[in-house]
């Protein structure tokens, strides 16, 4: 089996996606580390989805209109395939980057695993502070950005665990904009 360069996989991410790229990924995988106790699943696979699942929205490799799960599948598949991965490496990577924005516990525990975390990353403090951090002269998009967050992800969620943190994280969440709705006089 070969071997895919980790080095070179991060070091692209970093490059591509900045600080705030490589640590969402950082993120993802100790979240996961939490999630995932106790469940049997492929490291490799679950490694490599996670700094690969967002490659579709960087530049190089974004495409305008194209969503960037799939694109980010399109990448993944060209960039494993060009660095002679095994097929039975590469569709389950693949799956796992086409649903991680989807919820559904018929996948794979990989797939389900990546979609958990990148959900629990969009909530709590770390969530608000995305939102706001991707726009920070548009606060109104920020503001409904998290709304929406707070309203849907929840219910993508299918592990107890993570639905556990999520609680957590949604209380943190709520208690953090009752806040900025009160300091900025009814305006959001």
């Amino acid at each position: 089996m070969t071997i895919i360069d980790h080095e070179e996989i991060v070091h692209l991410t970093e490059e591509y996606a900045g600080e705030w790229g490589i640590n969402h990924t950082r993120r993802l995988l100790h979240l996961i580390s939490i999630i995932g106790e106790g469940m049997q699943y492929n490291q490799e696979v679950m490694w490599l989805a996670v700094h690969l699942h967002d490659w579709g929205a960087y530049s190089p490799w974004a495409q305008a209109g194209v969503d960037h799960a799939l694109r980010s599948k399109q990448v993944a598949q060209e960039f494993l395939a060009e660095r002679g991965a095994p097929d039975e490496l590469i569709q389950p990577v693949l799956e796992c980057i086409e649903s991680h924005h989807r919820g559904g516990p018929n996948r794979r525990n990989e797939a389900i695993l990546l979609s958990d975390a990148d959900a629990l990353d969009f909530l709590g403090v770390v969530g608000v502070l995305r939102d706001f951090a991707r726009k920070p002269r548009d606060f109104r998009w920020a503001y409904q950005s998290v709304k929406d967050h707070r309203q849907k992800l929840p219910q993508i969620i299918c592990l107890e665990k993570t639905k556990e943190i999520a609680q957590k994280r949604i209380e943190e969440m709520d208690a953090l904009i009752k806040t900025f709705e009160e300091e900025t006089n009814g305006y959001f």
